[in-house]
């Protein structure tokens, strides 16, 4: 059977071709460009077409990836992420850090804690203020990254100040480098925040205490001392590049113990500044869109052995009830040994083990008898090896940040006679060197009020799996 179209599209197939063959013999320039032009957008279409599917490839495999990231997140599996553990997911950034050139002022009130501060001094006038300059460098982790979130915006660097107490005769006006940390407490937007800093240092050109030349100077004993100080202020970033800082500290100035006298120098005030971010971008002052993922920490518990060293000078008390200063230092060795329960990222704590030998422990004055007038010089007697040593326990918390330690401990010598007996107070500094290593500063107090030692030394991390942070 023939198939037979219909009539009526057989005459619109006819019309269609006469017109395209007429156009053609007319207008033969025409007909072939159109077909050209034709041609050519075919073409391009399907060059982008092929473009567009090598991006599909390369997002496929970056949602691979991703995918991976995100399944050894919860299994926590941080092994597989880096030599040291995972290695954070943030945005990639041309640089690490923003670099920071500060300055600042800090007018003082001096504490009237001694009677040369209060006024028996050789000028007769009390020793109620002071002022401060400082020149600062420091670095902070950028905004909107995963250390930024963890270390809440964390900045650390070195500083140099001068201070003038007003009377350079009897105090001396010292110069003080110190290193430095801070962090965020609280955002209010992301151009206004609530920030802490403390400093730590040494401090050099005092005019210490001399029975000859400036023997009214019950406050300061040594030439150096160390530097502490701690506040908190607010910071505005009011352009791209400045920060305002306005707020308030305290201060503290003493040797350590290391020589007499060693009552030292408080101050409290405000502090005032201003802060220049060489390659902050206008993007770090604006509330990010994209939240960077913290990785799930690993609790662990961690070994910290720490090992150290001072020396320190000694007060008798004589049948007057003053104290007399002993002619030399004592040397003080110890060790720590604390497991330590890593909760977080910036908390951990334990009990440590504390044994120290402190060669000044119950000292003595030898019993003479002398004649009517005899100023002559007592004798210091030291006692056996069993009454210079000590061992204790003691609870310790460690406040954890990028580069530093911050520790404090409460303890009890379980061992230990006379001078030993009692609480002890530890409060310390570990500034990291390797992974497992780091410098210790700390100071050991008894019964929240006399000083006893320095400890300075070296400690070890054993078991150690705190996750390396990307910055």
């Amino acid at each position: 059977m023939r198939f037979k179209a219909p009539r009526w599209k057989a005459i619109a197939f006819r019309t269609a071709f006469r017109f395209t063959f007429c156009s053609a013999l007319l207008f033969p320039g025409a007909f072939l460009h159109s077909q050209e032009v034709r041609q050519d957008t075919l073409e391009d279409a399907r060059q982008n077409v092929e473009q567009l599917q090598e991006v599909v490839r390369e997002l496929r495999q970056e949602v691979r990836k991703l995918q991976e990231e995100i399944r050894g997140l919860r299994q926590g599996n941080f092994s597989e992420y880096g030599e040291y553990g995972f290695d954070s997911v943030s945005a990639y950034t041309p640089h690490r850090f923003i670099h920071r050139l500060g300055i600042e002022a800090r007018p003082q009130y001096v504490f009237p804690t001694n009677p040369f501060l209060r006024g028996e001094n050789e000028r007769w006038k009390p020793i109620q203020t002071s002022f401060s300059a400082h020149l600062k460098y420091s670095f902070k982790f950028r905004p909107n990254t995963c250390a930024d979130r963890i270390y809440g915006g964390a900045y650390q660097g070195f500083g140099l100040a001068f201070t003038t107490f007003g009377d350079k005769k009897q105090l001396g006006d010292p110069f003080t480098f110190y290193l430095f940390q801070g962090a965020r407490i609280a955002r209010f937007n992301p151009r206004l925040s609530l920030n802490y800093e403390w400093n730590f240092g040494i401090s050099a050109g005092w005019q210490p205490y001399d029975n000859d030349y400036n023997s009214y100077n019950g406050a300061v004993g040594s030439r150096m001392n160390a530097y502490l100080n701690a506040g908190i202020y607010l910071n505005w970033a009011f352009s791209r590049y400045f920060d305002l800082i306005i707020g308030g500290d305290f201060t503290h100035f003493s040797n350590g113990n290391t020589k007499f006298p060693n009552a030292g120098v408080n101050t409290t005030g405000a502090k005032i500044g201003l802060v220049y971010n060489f390659n902050r971008e206008e993007s770090d002052l604006t509330k990010s869109l994209v939240t960077p993922l913290i990785p799930r920490f690993p609790r662990h518990i961690s070994y910290d052995l720490v090992m150290f060293g001072s020396w320190r000078r000694k007060g008798v008390y004589v049948e007057s009830g003053k104290q007399i200063a002993s002619p030399g230092s004592y040397p003080v060795a110890g060790f720590n040994f604390a497991p330590m329960y890593n909760l977080n990222y910036k908390f951990r704590f334990g009990v440590s083990l504390d044994g120290v030998y402190d060669g000044s422990a119950n000292v003595y004055i030898e019993d003479v008898i002398t004649e009517y007038g005899d100023t002559g010089a007592r004798r210091f007697c030291r006692p056996g090896l069993q009454h210079q040593l000590a061992l204790g326990l003691s609870g310790r918390a460690e406040y954890v940040m990028p580069y530093f330690t911050i520790g404090v401990g409460l303890g009890s010598n379980v061992l230990g006679r006379g001078d030993l007996r009692g609480l002890y107070q530890v409060f310390a500094l570990k500034m990291n060197i390797t992974r497992s290593s780091f410098l210790h500063i700390g100071y050991n107090l008894q019964n929240f009020q006399t000083p006893n030692y320095l400890m300075l030394g070296l400690g070890f991390r054993f078991h150690n799996k705190y996750p390396k942070v990307r910055h």
